[in-house]
């Protein structure tokens, strides 16, 4: 497999398991939710387009997933002091508990699946995950 069908690969493996675990987990919050309050969770405030964009949502769309979130105390938005006409947005203790919660009921939901996995493949996907991480930052 080349390298850049293995990135691909592991892509696409991630966004399935996360489907898997949500689905037995019985979550039924978007996955628009939890993809923004992980924008948020490392964010200044944040400007709705800019969230939008990074989320690779719409704004229209964005501005009514914050407005679920605020009216559920996982986000607050604010007027932007250097320009009245734009909203910012961070996440609240709330949210911050609310997406720990769900990365727990992630690795809790996913662990039997990766029950059997060696030590030496442990250390693989070890591995695997900090190169990601360490690529996914935005540049």
């Amino acid at each position: 497999m080349e390298r850049a069908e293995v990135v691909a690969s592991l892509i696409l493996s991630a966004h399935a398991l996360a489907r898997i675990a949500a689905q037995d987990a019985g979550n039924e919050a978007p996955s628009a939710q939890w993809r923004v309050l992980s924008i948020l969770e490392n964010s200044a405030p944040v400007r709705i387009g800019d969230l939008a964009r990074a989320a690779r949502t719409t704004q229209p769309g964005t501005t009514r997933l914050v407005g679920e979130l605020e009216r559920t105390g996982l986000v607050a938005r604010a007027s932007d002091p250097q320009d009245s006409r734009a909203t910012l947005v961070t996440i609240t203790a709330q949210g911050r508990q609310a997406l720990e919660d769900w990365r727990v009921e992630l690795r809790t939901t996913l662990a039997p699946r990766f029950a059997d996995v060696s030590d030496d493949d442990w250390l693989a996907l070890e591995r695997a995950a900090d190169l990601l991480r360490t690529h996914s930052t935005e540049r």
